[in-house]
């Protein structure tokens, strides 16, 4: 199956959803061609020695949404990877408000495609990170 088909039948139960949501939090929320969004909430278990989410949350959440954009885009017999991402974080995100990251794809060629997300309050709209990412496209 596509990347695509791949996502929906995880969206629509009839797939797992990845391990790493767990730990995050997080869930997958919508899925579209070149878009996709998460709802998570950062808990205590997220956050860094003086108790802020720690930075790694919002850079693995912002991951699982521009890699899951670019996902979308990934035919069947094909796969992708994180080559590089870059996480900007705007503002301390308080414990136990949740969030909307949603990835948007950018580009899609026969062996790179590039992407980006944000991470915003679900209730207040603010802008909490925001990042881009390169992967690779490979055969399987």
């Amino acid at each position: 199956m596509s990347g695509l088909e791949f996502l929906q039948a995880t969206l629509e139960g009839r797939l797992p959803h990845a391990a790493i949501a767990t730990l995050m939090n997080a869930q997958l929320a919508s899925v579209a061609p070149g878009r996709v969004t998460f709802r998570a909430t950062p808990a205590f278990e997220h956050t860094n020695p003086v108790g802020a989410v720690h930075g790694g949350w919002y850079g693995t959440l912002l991951d699982s949404a521009f890699g899951c954009a670019v996902m979308t885009s990934v035919p069947k017999g094909k796969w992708y990877t994180t080559l590089e991402y870059k996480v900007n974080i705007t503002r301390a995100l308080p414990l136990g408000m949740e969030v909307i990251a949603e990835g948007i794809l950018d580009h899609s060629g026969r062996s790179t495609a590039t992407a980006h997300a944000t991470v915003k309050g679900a209730e207040d709209g603010k802008l909490y990170a925001s990042g881009t990412t390169t992967c690779i496209i490979l055969d399987r």
